[in-house]
């Protein structure tokens, strides 16, 4: 993680392996951690009673059977922030495709952490909305050093932040290269010669080069570069993603672009096809 230098690729997971089991379930972790994983995404709200659970969406209507446990409650709200724990976890979740798993609870932010303790990193995805209550716990848990933050926050923001604690969670500033946003972001670190673990770095097209500047300042630097290959949108454009590997039937037709960049950090939503190849190709040996 911290080694700009190595040709190991680290391989993060989005949602878990939410292909065989609920996203951001502890199924969904313990598989990707089979896998040989390096790390997983997941994703957190704030219950009714301030409890950090695991979901991408603010509501559960797409993830939980909240439909059918509380059809004798018409208008009852969906919304996370409206819903206590106990009340959450009454709801079963669902596979992709809408399929029920009757054994199977939203997980808290605790519950994922003792799983993953010792065993893979965590990326909390908008995980600085929380911080201060994330860094409770995984001081708690003694796993702050196994957690990933990203943001888009000013070099500033981050750095007041994180004096008010003596220990704090790994930190990546998220840089989209082709909107002004991330342009100024990206431009404040190098200007001011702040040097982080890595970039997140996210562009829609291949047009104008930004990306192979960006990655050649990044290198320079001497920091390590984070891609997202599960949607085109986030890498470039239409065949540049992890559908377009599988559909090649060659993964390295579309992931070896980006090792050849310097990049050596991926998201993905295919792990088992990325980890086999840079398997197959000496990226993913310790």
């Amino acid at each position: 993680m911290h080694d700009p230098d190595t040709r190991y690729v680290v391989v993060a997971v989005h949602r878990g392996d939410w292909r065989n089991w609920p996203e951001n379930s502890l199924p969904a972790i313990e598989s990707v951690i089979a896998m040989e994983a390096d790390i997983v995404e997941i994703d957190i709200h704030r219950t009714k009673d301030s409890v950090l659970v695991l979901c991408h969406d603010s509501n559960v209507l797409r993830t939980t059977n909240f439909s059918r446990v509380f059809s004798d409650e018409p208008g009852k709200s969906a919304k996370i922030s409206d819903l206590t724990l106990a009340e959450i976890k009454k709801l079963s979740l669902k596979r992709a495709h809408g399929v029920e798993i009757d054994t199977l609870r939203m997980p808290t932010l605790r519950e994922a952490l003792l799983c993953s303790k010792d065993r893979i990193c965590v990326n909390i995805d908008k995980g600085y909305d929380y911080y201060d209550e994330v860094l409770a716990i995984t001081e708690e848990l003694g796993v702050t050093d196994q957690v990933l933050i990203k943001g888009k926050k000013s070099i500033e923001t981050v750095a007041a932040h994180e004096a008010a604690y003596e220990h704090n969670m790994m930190y990546m500033p998220v840089v989209d290269i082709q909107k002004p946003g991330g342009k100024k972001l990206f431009q404040s670190y190098l200007d001011q010669h702040v040097v982080p673990m890595a970039y997140e770095v996210c562009w829609q097209n291949n047009a104008d080069g930004a990306f192979e500047e960006a990655c050649r300042q990044i290198k320079a630097q001497g920091s390590k570069i984070w891609v997202n290959t599960i949607w085109a949108s986030l890498c470039g454009g239409d065949g540049n993603d992890d559908d377009a590997a599988f559909q090649a039937g060659n993964p390295g037709a579309v992931y070896q672009q980006y090792l050849d960049k310097g990049v050596s950090l991926i998201q993905t939503d295919r792990p088992e096809l990325l980890i086999g190849w840079l398997k197959a190709s000496g990226h993913h040996t310790l």
